[in-house]
């Protein structure tokens, strides 16, 4: 039984201009200590998918399941890093990531232990007490990910991470985010990252879920076959082989406003 379950899931946005169906009957399955990416052009829904699997948006039809229960709401089970950070701009550092600890049993030293720990596990030692204009980019989202791993969830919910980010940080970023997601003696197990970057999915994942737009719908998967750790394959045949397998399911959609590392 897979960890999380989507089923003839489908999502109608009601606006005032007319209602738009972002999703049509979408249905996958993420396994557990599974990293999934799921690929796509603007407008396919796939940070609606992300959304909803947090609880913070509900489909118009269908289920979605977390260990075998249907989602009303968010989770502890369940964090998501946004694009965009989405930092408070008058809390430090710390204090962003103790807001993810607020209804947490623990004592406060406690909480402020965790955070500080977390915090140094990314590189931000000395940093917690800086407020997020004081942060580069790159800071801002690995205070975004400690606040996210604060909880310990079984899921890590990755929205375009790294893509308003630089090349060399989001690379930096990218090496952390698996190192993370490969330590078996903590949580998270079970990442889902979504991405328009073909090359990020191949590096990334363990299987990549291509979407097609209006309305957004399931139209092929890919499994990747590269031994791990696989930056020394970025630029091997093998590696662009599975590059390849993703873009013809791509091309065959008439789909090109796809990027590329």
């Amino acid at each position: 039984m897979p960890l999380i379950r989507i089923e003839q899931v489908s999502k109608i946005f009601y606006e005032a201009k007319g209602n738009l169906l972002s999703l049509d009957n979408v249905s996958f399955g993420i396994e557990d200590t599974e990293f999934l990416a799921i690929i796509g052009p603007s407008g396919c829904g796939k940070s609606t998918i992300l959304r909803m699997i947090a609880g913070l948006e509900f489909p118009t039809k269908g289920h979605i399941y977390f260990q075998d229960k249907p989602i009303k709401g968010p989770i502890p089970g369940v964090s998501m890093v946004f694009q965009n950070f989405a930092l408070l701009p008058w809390k430090t550092a710390k204090d962003n990531v103790l807001i993810a600890l607020d209804t947490k049993a623990m004592s406060r030293q406690e909480k402020e232990e965790t955070a500080q720990a977390l915090l140094k596990k990314l590189g931000l030692d000395g940093f917690e007490n800086n407020y997020p204009s004081e942060l580069s980019g790159g800071m801002k989202q690995r205070v975004g990910i400690a606040r996210a791993l604060a909880v310990a969830p079984d899921v890590l919910l990755l929205d375009e991470p790294f893509s308003s980010l630089d090349e060399v940080t989001a690379r930096e970023l990218r090496k952390e985010t698996l190192r993370i997601w490969n330590d078996r003696t903590a949580h998270p197990d079970t990442f889902v990252i979504v991405t328009h970057l073909v090359e990020e999915a191949v590096l990334m994942a363990d299987r990549v879920l291509v979407m097609a737009p209006r309305p957004g719908r399931m139209i092929g998967e890919v499994k990747i076959d590269i031994p791990r750790p696989r930056f020394e394959y970025v630029r091997s045949s093998l590696f662009f082989e599975h590059v390849d397998r993703i873009e013809d399911i791509l091309e065959k959609a008439g789909i090109e406003d796809i990027e590329h590392v």
